[in-house]
């Protein structure tokens, strides 16, 4: 049951997530292109999935780390899945406190994640164009194994304490969520208590995840173009180039919606109410749509794997 408006003092153990407002009416049509977006993003992360375990010849250093990412972005999808079709299907608007909690956990921890995922495939473009003769010596399985492992618990120890830090404050007043999930930034401004330190160790956490990984992935493309101009064949240096569209592709479309809606979320305050919505399903959207979709157009090896596997 959804709750009343609640007064300055009044405590409530739910918040209220919001879908497109003054399009109420039109939630259940509005549906229809979030469940495809859902559909491709779930079936596409699971083709490159699929693709890469059953192809021997897959298992190299790129697509290992491919198979990260669409893991990755499978799991965005389906963390954010449960509460965006409630609230567009049925209404359903009202989320616990600690299911809110273990959400937005789940979220900003995949997010980060998928930025050390991007951040070791630009590593892995860098060996193989600017060190291919050490390419197989350096990109070993242990060593990619390891890559992943320690990308993981980074994201895990920095998003542990977050949870815990929104849970020691009380809520009262209207506790209305901007999104259709939760975000730990959208939620502590919801807390009738003092936010500071939460908002310095919120900044710490993009800094030293989003922050650095973008600045060392614009580094291994300055290095990487360096090595590049120097190629004495123009076909080569396409070549070379060519490699890297995919991975260019997949950092634009993750790093440009995330900063654009931690800038709003800071900053924008005076931002229409449905920019920040259509930003936020952007964020969470619409990189796990399109990375399937990029790499099997760009990937010759993974788009003849998917064209063999529907002729057949």
């Amino acid at each position: 049951m959804t709750p009343g408006p609640l007064g300055n003092g009044s405590m409530s153990s739910t918040f209220l997530l919001s879908g497109i407002p003054g399009l109420e009416h039109m939630h259940i049509w509005i549906s229809l292109p979030l469940c495809l977006l859902y559909l491709v993003s779930i079936l596409g992360n699971c083709t490159i999935l699929f693709i890469i375990k059953t192809e021997p010849s897959l298992h190299e250093p790129m697509y290992l780390f491919l198979s990260m990412l669409a893991l990755t972005d499978l799991g965005l999808s389906l963390c954010t899945l449960p509460t965006v079709l409630g609230i567009f299907w049925v209404g359903a608007r009202d989320i616990d406190h600690d299911a809110c909690f273990a959400q937005l956990f789940f979220i900003h921890c995949l997010s980060f994640l998928e930025s050390s995922v991007l951040l070791s495939m630009a590593f892995d473009r860098f060996v193989a164009i600017c060190r291919p003769l050490h390419y197989a010596s350096i990109l070993t399985h242990t060593v990619i194994g390891r890559i992943g492992l320690a990308s993981l618990g980074r994201s895990l120890a920095l998003i542990f304490p977050l949870p815990f830090m929104l849970k020691r404050f009380p809520y009262c007043g209207s506790l209305v969520l901007s999104h259709s999930y939760c975000l730990h930034q959208e939620v502590m401004k919801l807390a009738c208590a003092d936010i500071k330190a939460n908002s310095i160790y919120g900044m710490f956490v993009i800094v030293s995840t989003v922050g650095v990984d973008s600045l060392l992935i614009l580094l291994s493309y300055a290095l990487i173009l360096h090595t590049v101009l120097s190629i004495a064949s123009r076909a080569e240096r396409l070549k070379a180039l060519n490699t890297c569209v995919s991975h260019i592709c997949a950092v634009l479309l993750f790093y440009t919606p995330m900063i654009g809606l931690s800038v709003i979320h800071r900053f924008g305050k005076q931002a229409p109410h449905l920019v920040q919505v259509v930003m936020g399903f952007v964020y969470l959207l619409i990189p796990p749509v399109m990375n399937p979709i990029v790499y099997s157009v760009k990937t010759k090896q993974i788009r003849d794997r998917i064209t063999h596997a529907f002729c057949n």
